[in-house]
């Protein structure tokens, strides 16, 4: 019997084949394995080293203070407040590490036990339930790798892990870490979350706020206590339990925490809105001095001019203004309509941007008409996820308006339809997101500046330089070069004083007409079209008089006049010409106000300045304004006026008065100016007349609206031809402000739009709040100034009894030498 044999050729090649298989697969685990190795001492070398976190210095935010020390602003990439780890109370450590990385204390930088735990827990849920990072990872990962999700970036954060727990001890990794981390709403670090959150110090926490605190990390937004205040409860909940689990609390101690109430002081980060356009000023003068960088991240300490109570008061009475003035104007209608799909996408982007728990009476957001009650003539508005009631009471200054049923645009242009997005302003807040009432607003169209600043020094204590920094950064208050109308007149008034000439110096209101070098002549016309024939300086000034500014700029010179604007601190381009009477060159605020705190200082020009002293992060001083000093007044240039004389005659137009009143009696002597470069530009005695006519300005004059005050003020209107700008410029011995009110690109300002209805009342209203609890002074008249009795019809002097003889001001030895009744003296003989 034949036996089968398998061929032995077949056997030997399969095995040749595995072998060869087997020694491909073993060349690719080692040089896999080596590559791997390598690649283990490219990491090795290539990583960060670990050795400066020893020296943590990470980026802290530069702060901002007020002239009376309170933080009003902060510049910053990740806003931050560096604490030491000694200053954290040791609860709040044991909350973080509970929630966090219970085997912290225990692990080399690595809780392999941890990331068992996460794998195992991750498979049975089938999703990512929970990571394995321990602190340190966290801490390499922040501070030295960027945040890309890749395998590799997980191996160098194991590495330097390790590193750092045989560099750095468990406190100075916790140092790191507290400061470090990201726990929303803007704050950086468990400090600036602490006062976020709470409105507290980190060291002044009780349990119920640690455990909430600590429950941020895993999702800052989420588990948020201003936006989702039950969800950080229920996140509160589990730091509490986790505490009691590693023995840090005891369960008494976790259920009393739980109950207590949290009280959430949502803090809004000062660089509030009402402060912008000056912050935006002090940061330019930084950047520009010490760079970006040094800016944003290297924690300097600012100290600023402002005064902060000023400075709101400043922004509330310019919003107050232009939301008057335009609600005068009329509703305009509905900034857009949306579709019913539309609604729910808007509202979101709405509520994202509110930083409250209930929406804050008294602010304006954007709502949503999503129901309309004809019966009760009603609306049912939505805001961000809060919805309440628009009722017709609260939308009476846009008149008569039809509400209509329907989605979309109505063809009525006074109509309101659903889907309507209007401007609504909060009379009552929700309560838990309902019920809120609303009244209706609108978002101004006009522009308005204000910048407020001590004569005396030249500090700026306030300034706005628009209704919206976050819609428009441009600063009119610095910026803008419009035409200040008879706001410009006390300037030439200025010049003439200086000239010689008096408040009781008598000009012929009358018409005149100048060659132009046209077809036509220039005939300059008052605003009421009045002409009163002879009058005063001070009757001129007080009713706006603009025939007698033009004769007045005609007899002293028009490049005297433009000299003596340069000396008072005017820098802008002006006009050559008569028209420079009525205001017709371009200034800024800054610019105008200064010069009229030339007349406030008794004399002395200062330069506005913002910044005070810059110290850097350890308390060094990198600059600080000097001493004041004042120069040492010469006033051999300038002119003393001699006598009283009455003058011959030499398109903006002024505003109309209501008539003179007598120079109000003199005060004692203020001291001088005491800014940081107060130079004495004018005379005290020309500067007190200034101040002594403008007074009747506001007594008597286009100013009226000032006498609110009830203390003395001296200031003055200005408009501009078709109402295009507003002014007024005015002050007491202890501030002066200037305000504009316009359109930015020109434009007719309307019914009301004239500078005693427009910017007055703007004036007006903060300089009530800027001198609240700030004691009444009278303007203070120089020994060398005198007072006499005259005649306001013709400037002479008049006898006691005389009929509407008033009190006016004189340099000494300018006074009127003859008697209205006087006859008059005989012809000299001829020789």
């Amino acid at each position: 019997m034949e036996i089968y044999k398998a061929p032995s050729r077949r056997i030997k090649k399969t095995r040749s084949y595995g072998k060869l298989l087997g020694t491909i697969l073993g060349s690719c685990c080692i040089i896999g394995m080596l590559a791997f190795i390598g690649y283990l001492f490219y990491l090795f070398n290539a990583l960060p080293k670990v050795d400066r976190l020893a020296d943590y210095r990470p980026p802290i935010l530069s702060q901002v203070f007020g002239a009376d020390g309170s933080l009003v602003g902060e510049f910053y990439l990740e806003r931050r407040t560096v604490v030491p780890v000694d200053k954290v109370p040791r609860r709040l450590i044991q909350a973080f590490v509970s929630a966090e990385d219970s085997n912290f204390y225990q692990h080399k930088g690595i809780d392999y036990l941890g990331i068992l735990r996460a794998v195992f827990k991750n498979i049975i849920s089938l999703r990512k339930k929970e990571g394995a990072s321990t602190i340190t990872q966290q801490v390499a990962k922040s501070m030295l790798l960027t945040p890309e999700k890749k395998f590799s970036r997980k191996l160098k954060e194991a590495i330097l892990a390790k590193r750092m727990e045989e560099r750095l001890s468990k406190d100075e990794i916790l140092y790191i870490y507290l400061n470090q981390i990201y726990l929303g709403a803007g704050a950086y670090g468990v400090e600036l979350a602490a006062e976020t959150y709470f409105g507290k110090e980190v060291d002044k926490l009780n349990l119920a706020e640690m455990a909430m605190l600590a429950g941020l990390p895993k999702a800052p937004n989420a588990y948020s206590p201003i936006k989702h205040f039950d969800k950080a409860k229920e996140r509160q909940s589990y730091v509490l339990e986790r505490m009691v689990k590693e023995g840090y609390i005891t369960r008494a101690e976790a259920d009393y925490a739980k109950a207590a109430p949290i009280v959430i002081h949502a803090l809004k980060k000062v660089n509030a809105e009402q402060s912008a356009y000056f912050l935006e000023q002090v940061r330019q003068q930084l950047e520009e001095k010490y760079g970006e960088e040094r800016l944003y991240k290297d924690g300097l300490r600012i100290y600023t001019t402002m005064n902060a109570e000023m400075q709101k008061g400043a922004y509330d009475s310019v919003v107050n203004g232009l939301k008057a003035l335009d609600k005068r104007q009329g509703f305009r209608g509905a900034a857009r309509y949306l579709g019913e799909q539309e609604v729910d996408p808007f509202c979101k982007k709405v509520e994202d941007g509110i930083d409250y728990v209930t929406l804050k009476q008294g602010s304006t957001y954007q709502g949503v008409v999503i129901g309309i009650d004809p019966a009760k003539q009603e609306l049912k508005v939505r805001v961000g996820d809060r919805t309440g009631t628009l009722i017709r009471k609260n939308m009476e200054w846009a008149g008569k308006v039809e509400l209509v049923s329907a989605w979309g645009k109505p063809q009525a242009k006074r109509a309101i339809g659903l889907g309507a997005v209007l401007e609504l302003q909060v009379k009552e807040p929700d309560q838990n997101k309902s019920g809120a009432v609303f009244a209706l607003d609108q978002v101004p169209e006009t522009q308005a500046a204000l910048v407020a600043m001590d004569p005396m020094t030249g500090a700026v204590r306030a300034m706005v330089g628009g209704y919206d920094f976050k819609k428009s950064q441009f600063n009119r208050a610095m910026q803008a070069r419009r035409n200040p109308g008879s706001a410009f007149k006390p300037v030439i008034y200025a010049a003439a004083l200086d000239k010689g000439l008096t408040p009781a110096t008598v000009i012929d209101d009358s018409q005149v007409e100048y060659d132009s070098g046209g077809d036509k002549a220039w005939k300059p016309k008052n605003y009421d079209n009045v002409y009163r024939g002879p009058v005063t300086m001070r009757e001129a000034l007080t009713n706006s008089i603009n025939v007698v500014s033009v004769k007045i700029l005609e007899q002293i010179g028009v490049s005297s006049a433009i000299e003596y604007a340069k000396k008072l601190g005017i820098t802008s381009p002006l006009a050559a010409n008569l028209t420079l009477a009525l205001g017709s060159s371009s200034v800024t605020p800054l610019e105008l106000t200064s010069a009229y705190a030339v007349f406030a200082s008794g004399g002395y020009r200062t330069t506005p300045y913002f910044i005070t002293k810059v110290l850097d992060r350890d308390g060094r001083v990198l600059e600080e304004i000097p001493e004041p000093k004042v120069q040492a007044p010469a006033f051999a240039n300038l002119s003393t006026p001699q006598a009283d004389g009455t003058a011959a005659a030499g398109d903006n137009q002024g505003e109309e008065g209501k008539g003179e009143q007598p120079a109000p009696a003199p005060a004692v002597v203020a001291a001088p100016a005491t800014g940081p470069s107060a130079v004495p530009v004018v005379s005290p005695e020309i500067a007190y007349l200034m101040t002594n006519l403008m007074e009747s300005v506001v007594s008597s004059g286009t100013g009226g609206r000032a006498r609110a005050l009830g203390r003395p003020v001296a200031g003055k209107t200005g408009t501009t031809n078709d109402m295009k700008d507003a002014w007024f410029v005015g002050y007491v011995p202890q501030l002066v402000a200037g305000v504009w009110v316009g359109y930015d690109q020109e434009r007719s300002l309307g019914s009301g739009g004239s500078g005693g209805q427009a910017a007055a009342p703007i004036w007006t209203e903060f300089m009530q709040r800027a001198l609240a609890g700030v004691p009444v002074k009278s303007f203070a008249a120089p020994g060398n100034v005198t007072f006499a009795l005259i005649n306001p019809h013709t400037g002479k002097l008049a006898r006691e009894g005389s009929g509407d003889a008033i009190q006016e001001c004189f340099i000494s030895g300018s006074e009127p030498t003859s008697y209205d009744q006087d006859p008059a003296p005989e012809p000299a003989p001829k020789q």
